[in-house]
């Protein structure tokens, strides 16, 4: 989720559910040590529960980093070793560490002797032509016996060679019951699953199997999707927020992002999809995406495109 889940997308989704654990987007190990520690990694209160994320294969340089994490208040790190990027194998990490649990391995108990957070891994269920029974078997062993609190397995292969990030999200075959297989083989582990998770629906089901569900681009391109989480995830029957006092408070932080030096489009372009397939969701895109970019643009651009919600008749299409 580089360039998808920044501290804004956070805050925006936080406003659906208060229960979720959110991510960060991936970190590479030395950004975090050696960056811009609040522009990289900053986040709001009221981003909890918050994980960070880390990219990396040097266990020094993540212990370090999941260091930072913790200091700056982070609940969990995560070692990423499912991102197929080539820029990702370039710097040896990501989904090329299938390929050698034992580094993974290291760098979990690096992690988990320099901080009291809980250390969690997200997998693939291998790469290229790994058989995936005996890959994803291999790095979970690796991760648990060194402490890893939980593996996310997002239920598809990498492929590292022929195809590009987007098609690894899409063209490689789902195998969800590889993942169900891991967790029956490890009954006393935390195992959560992803990929091509479309609905709260599915999602439950999933739970049937697994520990938990990670959504991805489902909930980024049609976040009303996380309204109901809290409900049927977790069992809170608190009321969810309306969606006028989501649309208020995020006008609220896009107006305090503005006086801070930030632009509006940096918040809006993570709001577009809100409306997904309701009436006037097509105006709701077309004036965030063009008055959102204007130099001068201000929360009353959010306003106008609600506005423009609300007065669609339900019977026009999307």
């Amino acid at each position: 989720m580089i360039d998808w889940t920044d501290r804004h997308c956070r805050t925006f989704h936080r406003q659906f559910t208060r229960r979720a654990l959110l991510y960060t987007e991936m970190v590479v190990a030395d950004a975090a040590i050696h960056g811009n520690r609040e522009r990289i990694l900053g986040f709001a209160e009221d981003e909890h529960p918050v994980a960070l994320q880390l990219g990396g294969s040097d266990p020094a340089k993540l212990a370090e980093a999941a260091r930072v994490g913790e200091a700056m208040g982070y609940q969990e790190i995560n070692l990423n070793v499912g991102c197929p990027s080539d820029r990702v194998q370039s710097g040896t990490f990501g989904a090329c560490l299938m390929q050698t649990p034992g580094v993974v391995a290291a760098c979990v108990h690096a992690m988990k002797q320099a901080v009291a957070l809980p250390v969690t891994v997200k997998c693939r269920i291998g790469v290229d032509d790994q058989d995936t029974e005996v890959a994803l078997d291999d790095l979970a062993g690796a991760v648990f016996q060194t402490g890893a609190n939980a593996l996310w397995v997002h239920a598809r292969k990498a492929w590292l060679k022929g195809l590009s990030p987007k098609e690894n999200r899409d063209i490689p075959p789902l195998d969800y019951d590889r993942v169900y297989r891991l967790k029956r083989q490890n009954p006393n582990q935390f195992i959560g699953i992803n990929g091509g998770i479309q609905t709260l629906d599915e999602a439950v089901e999933h739970l049937n199997h697994v520990d938990g569900v990670m959504l991805g681009r489902a909930a980024y391109q049609n976040p009303m999707l996380l309204l109901d989480v809290d409900t049927r995830i977790y069992g809170d029957d608190g009321a969810s927020a309306s969606i006028g006092a989501i649309i208020d408070r995020m006008c609220d932080y896009a107006d305090a992002h503005i006086v801070r030096g930030g632009r509006l489009s940096h918040i809006t372009r993570h709001m577009v999809g809100m409306f997904h397939g309701a009436a006037g969701a097509r105006r709701w895109r077309q004036i965030l995406s063009t008055e959102a970019n204007q130099a001068n643009a201000t929360s009353d651009v959010i306003r106008r495109a609600f506005e423009a919600i609300q007065t669609t008749p339900a019977e026009e299409a999307a």
